[in-house]
């Protein structure tokens, strides 16, 4: 038998094996009492994406819950955060940056390690930076110092950066400022429009790091332009990029909370991080008495799927209050989405 009959005598038995599959199925299709229309290639059955089974809002926690601020409290390093996280059952961490004593790159890998041999993802990152500065050599400057953030969340392998737009620091105390809800008064001689164009001039040289990175920047509603939903949102969609999106803080704000968290969700710039507020014992600067069933409902709504991270602010023993916030948190995103 030579090697041409072989070649065809295969194809003619694909052939044959082929035409019994279709008439096998045609015939299972009929004793089902199913249509001729399910026959169809299995490409035109396909669920279009996005119908898939729903799933919970994986839960993290901000490396600030454990060391929040506190004037005189040690700084609880990173490494200790992870282990927190994981004992207490957390998905995920988000690092918050000021917080890191060491960003060698050994360390950064460290810590990747870490958290992955303990079954958490690095699933955030929060920095600080400003440009509602008048002054272009500044403004410059902390495009740079962002542009380094991005590096470091790279090599952890983190896939969105918090970031702000900055403020005016025309009042200078962090308390003061929240005695008045956040609010400030520009600068002597400048606007709120010229301070617009500071920070989405600023954002836009971020885009290609960001990009090349793999790291979604998600502007956050954080004091300065970025204090409401308007702010934000007149940001975000006039710049137009998908390596800038939003990051929803539950806590910031002071007025028409779930009002303003809705306009968020529903934006069409999607958010890519939702930090939520807990106050147990009391908050720092204030607290707000959060309905957080009321705001899953609203992200359920918009079809957010992505992760929640806590960000524990209250004066409660941080082990106990990060512990009751979590409960709290799976009970109410427990529902799937």
């Amino acid at each position: 038998m030579n090697i041409d009959h072989i070649e065809s005598e295969r194809k003619r038995d694909s052939h044959r094996r082929r035409f019994l599959t279709q008439v096998g199925a045609a015939a299972a299709i009929g004793l089902a009492g199913g249509s001729a229309d399910a026959a169809r290639p299995e490409e035109e059955t396909t669920p279009p994406a996005g119908d898939g089974p729903a799933r919970r809002n994986p839960i993290g926690v901000s490396t600030y819950s454990f060391w929040q601020f506190r004037r005189g409290a040690r700084r609880v390093t990173i490494s200790e955060c992870i282990d927190n996280a994981a004992a207490l059952g957390f998905d995920g961490v988000e690092i918050l940056h000021v917080q890191m004593e060491d960003e060698s790159n050994a360390t950064l890998q460290k810590l990747k390690r870490q958290a992955h041999s303990l079954g958490l993802a690095l699933m955030g990152f929060s920095t600080h930076q400003g440009f509602v500065i008048p002054d272009p050599q500044e403004r410059h400057a902390n495009v740079q110092k962002t542009l380094y953030q991005i590096d470091v969340a790279y090599r952890l392998g983190i896939p969105t950066m918090r970031i702000n737009t900055g403020r005016w620091e025309t009042i200078k105390s962090f308390d003061e400022l929240m005695a008045k809800k956040g609010i400030e008064p520009s600068l002597e001689g400048h606007t709120d429009l010229e301070a617009f164009k500071w920070v989405i001039d600023s954002l836009e040289k971020l885009l290609p790091r960001a990009q090349e990175c793999g790291v979604v920047l998600g502007l956050e509603n954080h004091w300065g332009l970025g204090r409401t939903a308007e702010g934000v949102l007149k940001i975000v969609e006039s710049i137009k990029s998908p390596w800038l999106q939003i990051t929803l803080d539950t806590g910031n704000f002071l007025e028409n909370a779930y009002e303003q968290m809705e306009r968020m969700a529903s934006a069409a710039v999607p958010l890519t991080l939702v930090q939520a507020k807990t106050y147990y014992g009391g908050g720092r600067w204030y607290a707000l008495d959060l309905d957080y069933s009321r705001i899953a409902g609203i992200l359920r709504k918009h079809h957010y799927r992505g992760w929640i991270s806590l960000e524990f602010e209250g004066n409660e023993d941080a082990v106990t209050g990060v512990r009751k916030s979590l409960e709290m948190l799976r009970k109410s995103f427990g529902q799937a989405g």
